[in-house]
């Protein structure tokens, strides 16, 4: 089974949303926003439980917990650290950790440390195909060089027409393209010790992104559990209907817990018609994370 096969959006089919998002990011990663004015956007679309999952910081926590509780939102910790598991990069959420936990914060600045020597070696790899300044072009997205990610050099190729919105991965930076540049991230089972040791919970990201087949991705399950991992993102901006119902089967046959989140960096370049603050309701047929998190739907 091809688990992502299916290139529509979830939200093509249209459906009734409920207020819950467990996954988006601000500028303190690859986000377009400011943390407040995800908060408000959030709020805005009808959000009431909102995790901010910034890749590999948590940086944004803090200032997030307090706007939160001053606009009425329910305000939930999180992180998303970049994993290097069986040669490929996977993401693995923490929900709910202490962002004050030294060894995780610790961990997570090293993570951090190695992103702009990778932004500037895939720098030079546009160089070569005949594109100049590339670095700088996506600093001028990027609010700290600690945060630079291959988000930041997208949208330097697509506003500078270098590539059309959204396929400047495919044409670019993807595995195997002209200016990807491999780094090794976290080991799976690093990751999700730093997040349970914090108390949170580990969930890996949308799994459909990843194109595995149903015997590697059954493979990443069973030595994620074995390390404690709990969770797997079932509704995402970046899964069909049909790759929700796969993965939410899946969940069931491997007790996990389902989570959901929109993946929302920003407006105009985001993987799928997402809204921040809201997504489209988890398939009957698994056991959703609410409870874990305090979260009464």
């Amino acid at each position: 089974m091809n688990l992502g096969a299916d290139t529509t959006s979830i939200s093509d089919h249209a459906g009734k949303t409920i207020p819950v998002d467990l996954h988006c990011h601000s500028t303190n990663s690859d986000g377009a926003f400011k943390v407040k004015e995800l908060l408000d956007m959030a709020l805005k679309n009808g959000g009431k439980y909102l995790a901010l999952t910034d890749h590999d910081t948590v940086a944004g926590i803090a200032e997030a917990r307090i706007y939160a509780k001053e606009i009425g939102l329910s305000f939930i910790p999180g992180v998303e650290i970049s994993v290097t598991w069986n040669h490929s990069l996977v993401h693995i959420i923490g929900l709910n950790i202490n962002d004050k936990d030294q060894a995780l914060v610790n961990n997570l600045q090293h993570l951090q440390n190695g992103r702009i020597t990778r932004g500037q070696k895939i720098a030079e790899k546009l160089a070569k195909l005949g594109i100049p300044d590339a670095l700088n072009g996506a600093m001028k997205y990027c609010s700290d060089p600690k945060a630079l990610s291959r988000t930041h050099f997208l949208r330097f190729l697509t506003e500078n027409g270098y590539a059309k919105a959204n396929r400047a991965f495919d044409k670019y930076l993807a595995p195997g393209k002209p200016a990807y540049v491999a780094h090794e991230w976290a080991s799976l089972e690093n990751a999700v010790n730093w997040i349970t040791a914090s108390g949170g919970i580990a969930v890996i990201a949308h799994p459909c992104r990843y194109k595995f087949t149903r015997t590697k991705l059954l493979k990443l399950i069973n030595d994620f559990k074995s390390y404690g991992g709990v969770g797997i993102e079932v509704v995402s901006s970046s899964h069909s209907l049909d790759d929700a119902l796969h993965i939410a089967q899946i969940a069931k046959e491997c007790d996990l817990v389902a989570s959901i989140g929109s993946d929302f960096h920003n407006i105009t370049n985001n993987f799928a018609r997402a809204n921040v603050g809201v997504n489209y309701p988890l398939p009957p047929n698994c056991t959703p994370i609410y409870s874990k998190l305090g979260i009464n739907i």
